[in-house]
């Protein structure tokens, strides 16, 4: 199972994210170990995630999120079924 992710650190910033590892990834972001991470700045909220039956989905799914260069319409489609 791969899962396509948003999360928002504290300044405020959304990161969107997919892994096969889910749990693994947002414990590397949870605790700093990510530059992302650095950059929202501690600590990191998960906003919605989304899972897939392979990477190369979620990976699409990413990549179409990334697409809509506005994080408040990747958070909409995210949560649309």
């Amino acid at each position: 199972m791969a899962t396509t992710y948003i999360i928002q650190g504290k300044s405020g910033r959304y990161y969107i994210g997919s892994t096969d590892h889910f749990e693994q990834r947002m414990n590397q972001h949870l605790i700093g170990h990510c530059h992302t991470t650095k950059r929202l700045g501690l600590p990191i909220q998960l906003i919605a995630k989304k899972e897939f039956e392979t990477s190369i989905e979620a990976l699409r799914f990413e990549k179409f999120l990334k697409s809509k260069k506005n994080s408040k319409i990747a958070i909409f489609l995210m949560n649309q079924g």
